[in-house]
C-alpha cells in the first residue's frame, strides 16, 4: 500500500477524534477517510438509533464505501464529506474481525492519503503517523487507549475547560500505561542510545498548524507526497456539493 496512511485515535469518546479528522481533511485535500465502529451482539445501552450497530453485524466485516452508502448529515461519516473527502469508508466489526475489516477497507482506498479514526486497529495496523486525541484532565481513559498510546505519534489536546496542558497529558498517559510512557519520557538523545522513542511531541488545539507542520515533514521525510492544492473530490468539499450529490440520488 504505497498511499499514506494517518490514525487519528482517542483517550476516550467524545474528545474530538472526528473534529480534528475534519481539520485534517481540508489541509491534504484529495484523501479518504475511514471510520472504524466495533459493535456487539446486544444493546449498547445507549440511544439504538444514535449508536446501535448490532443489527449491521455478521459473520464477515462489513465494509460500506462511497457517498450514496456513508453520508447521513448527523453521522461522523457525513462530517467527514462535509470536509471534503475524496471517499469514505465505513468498517462495521465484532472484536473478531478488526483487523480483517480494516485490511478491506485499505484495500479500497485509492487516494494518495487516508485518515482512518479509531483505535482498536491499531494493535494489528503499523501507520505512517498516528495522533492520539485527548481531552481535559477529568477524562477517563479507556483501555483500548493503550495501543494507540504505544503507537502515537503525537498527543493532541481538547481541553475546553483549559485545565490541562499538553505536557502534564503526557505526564498523565505516562503514568497510566507504565512501561510504555517510562520510555517515552527519556531524554531524546538517552532514549536513542538505548532504541526507545524519543519524548512524544504533544499539541494543543491552538497548535492545529505545528501539528500539519510535523504530519508534512514526516512524509517528506518517508518520500510521501501531501496534496496541498485542488481538491480531487471538488464537489464535495462545502455544503454546496454535499447539497448537489444529494439533489443527484434523488433525481
Amino acid at each position: 500500500m504505497s498511499f499514506t496512511k494517518v490514525a487519528i485515535a482517542g483517550v476516550a469518546s467524545e474528545v474530538g477524534k472526528t473534529t480534528l479528522l475534519c481539520d485534517l481533511l481540508r489541509e491534504f485535500p484529495g484523501w479518504e477517510a475511514i471510520k472504524m465502529t466495533r459493535g456487539h451482539y446486544r444493546s449498547c445501552g445507549k440511544d439504538p438509533h444514535a449508536c446501535c450497530v448490532s443489527h449491521l453485524l455478521g459473520d464477515e466485516p462489513l465494509v460500506r464505501s462511497g457517498f450514496r452508502e456513508t453520508y447521513a448529515s448527523d453521522k461522523d461519516t457525513g462530517r467527514y464529506w462535509e470536509a471534503g473527502a475524496a471517499n469514505v469508508h465505513w468498517v462495521i466489526v465484532t472484536n473478531e474481525q478488526v483487523e480483517r475489516g480494516t485490511e478491506l477497507a485499505l484495500a479500497r482506498v485509492r487516494a494518495p492519503g487516508v485518515l482512518i479514526e479509531g483505535n482498536s486497529f491499531l494493535r494489528f495496523l503499523d501507520v505512517d503517523f498516528a495522533v492520539l486525541v485527548a481531552g481535559g484532565a477529568d477524562t477517563k481513559i479507556k483501555s483500548s487507549a493503550r495501543w494507540a498510546f504505544q503507537k502515537a505519534s503525537a498527543i493532541y489536546l481538547f481541553d475546553r475547560t483549559n485545565q490541562s496542558s499538553p505536557s502534564e497529558t503526557v505526564e498523565l498517559l505516562n503514568r497510566k500505561f507504565g512501561s510504555v510512557g517510562l520510555k517515552r519520557s527519556l531524554h531524546p538523545r538517552r532514549g536513542a542510545r538505548l532504541g526507545w522513542t524519543p519524548v512524544l511531541p504533544a499539541y494543543a488545539a491552538s497548535d492545529f498548524p505545528k501539528l500539519v507542520e510535523r504530519i508534512n515533514q514526516i512524509l517528506s521525510v518517508r518520500g510521501h507526497v501531501s496534496r496541498n492544492g485542488p481538491s480531487a473530490a471538488a464537489d464535495g468539499t462545502d455544503k454546496n456539493g454535499i447539497a448537489r450529490r444529494l439533489q443527484g440520488e434523488q433525481s
